[in-house]
């Protein structure tokens, strides 16, 4: 896992790229218009820098996310910076994974990101994806379930999360001056953390 670290960052790059323009559409509904462009162009410059054959696990997220925090503009690039380095802090020095680090990664992510945001679940963010799916992959886990189905719990409830958010008023960030009217759309932010998290979840099914 660890010399394939490069791989699955790159994996989230391209799906990110790929979506750029239908992310992009989705902020324009409810927010600047800029989410699809800007995560594009922040993992385009981390697919640039970040080592192809480092074995420290901790050190290339922690890139990845210093370079997204000085690439991505609004409110994405704090978000995902933080995320990344939150993630690159508990798995520093480590060369290899388990999925109980999946649990204390997720911990970590959703913490930082709530500092940072001062969000919380139910307020239309990417924490309406990233939260559900935390706890269905640690309930997973804890009810004996293999890594893999651990995982595909995981995409399902994130992908769920992202449905949620269509039924709930924005109350963070530009879109909370929609009020009313950004009900009916779903995050760009959590579509983002789920594209996120279904590769991930393929890429680690994958080796």
């Amino acid at each position: 896992m660890a010399s394939k670290i490069y791989q699955c960052i790159e994996t989230i790059g391209n799906r990110i790229i790929e979506q750029k323009e239908f992310l992009t559409e989705l902020d324009r509904e409810i927010g600047d218009a800029d989410h699809g462009i800007n995560m594009a162009r922040g993992f385009t410059e981390v697919l640039a820098v970040l080592p192809k054959d480092s074995d420290n696990i901790g050190e290339v997220l922690k890139k990845t996310g210093m370079t997204l925090l000085s690439k991505v503009g609004g409110a994405s690039g704090p978000l995902y910076g933080t995320a990344y380095m939150q993630a690159g802090k508990v798995l520093a020095g480590k060369t290899s994974l388990s999925p109980e680090d999946g649990k204390a990664v997720f911990e970590a992510v959703i913490a930082g990101i709530q500092k940072r945001g001062k969000a919380v679940k139910g307020e239309k963010t990417m924490l309406d994806a990233i939260i559900p799916a935390y706890e269905a992959y640690t309930a997973a886990l804890d009810g004996g379930a293999p890594a893999g189905d651990a995982l595909d719990a995981m995409c399902k409830a994130a992908e769920e999360g992202v449905e949620f958010t269509k039924t709930i008023i924005a109350t963070k960030g530009r879109a909370s001056y929609l009020g009313d009217r950004s009900i009916g759309h779903q995050d760009p932010g959590a579509t983002s953390a789920t594209y996120t998290l279904e590769c991930i979840r393929d890429f680690v099914k994958s080796i």
